[in-house]
């Protein structure tokens, strides 16, 4: 699991620092501020944002717009605007990108922080409902404490329902709290992972021992329901 990885795109170093600054505080990880459209792309290509906070006017030859239009055609990714200037001509420019919110300077903790939790969400959802059939799938985006957190598909061992929350079990053993249901977090996994159980998905890479009715993986037992055992025995190719 990681935090959200953040790229500030700010040429006012003092106004970049501030934002990272502010970023920290609300629980998301910042990366060092790009000043310009070079810094910002070899940023993209290195760093790997989750999402990027881009103002518009930047000073040199090249604008926030034209980084915007590097994402949108490179990296699958969200971006917000910033801009001091929200004259209708700056807003027509910024609208052609589509990006996912536009912030006005000044703004506050609290518009930056809704700004990003909902360009997440709203990405998130294109992202499922364009791709649900997309088993190449590598990371999950959940939002627990108020606030999203990334966590490698690989590094899941087993998912478990509780009443109206599920349980998501690390390799490592932490475990993560979210409010949701198997069905909705069953549709966001890739190919390996397995119904075994009306409260149970596994993660069947890390699958070391099938019996009747329970399986065992790492150093846990997991039940299997009766209706999911040939499916189970399908899927990992045992007849």
């Amino acid at each position: 699991m990681s935090q959200i990885k953040i790229l500030v795109v700010e040429d006012e170093i003092l106004i970049a620092d501030n934002i990272c600054d502010t970023l920290t505080d609300l629980g998301y990880f910042t990366l060092e501020p790009a000043l310009n459209y070079t810094e910002a792309i070899l940023s993209l290509k290195t760093e790997a944002p989750d999402i990027v906070i881009l103002d518009i006017n930047l000073s040199g030859e090249k604008s926030g717009i034209e980084i915007a239009e590097v994402i949108k055609s490179q990296y699958d990714i969200p971006f917000i605007f910033l801009t001091s200037n929200a004259d209708k001509n700056t807003v027509s420019l910024a609208k052609k990108v589509q990006p996912k919110a536009f912030l006005v300077k000044p703004f506050t903790q609290e518009e930056l922080y809704s700004s990003i939790e909902i360009a997440l969400s709203n990405h998130i959802k294109h992202n499922l409902a364009t791709s649900n059939n997309d088993k190449s799938k590598k990371v999950l985006f959940l939002k627990e404490k108020g606030i999203f957190i990334k966590i490698k598909l690989e590094d899941i061992l087993y998912i478990k329902s509780d009443h109206v929350y599920i349980e998501v079990i690390l390799s490592s053993e932490k475990k993560h709290v979210i409010r949701t249901s198997l069905n909705d977090i069953l549709t966001k996994l890739n190919k390996n992972f397995i119904r075994i159980h009306r409260s149970y998905i596994v993660n069947s890479n890390y699958i070391d021992q099938i019996q009747s009715n329970k399986l065992f993986l790492n150093n846990s037992e997991i039940p299997i329901g009766k209706s999911y055992k040939n499916k189970i025995l399908q899927k990992i190719n045992i007849n």
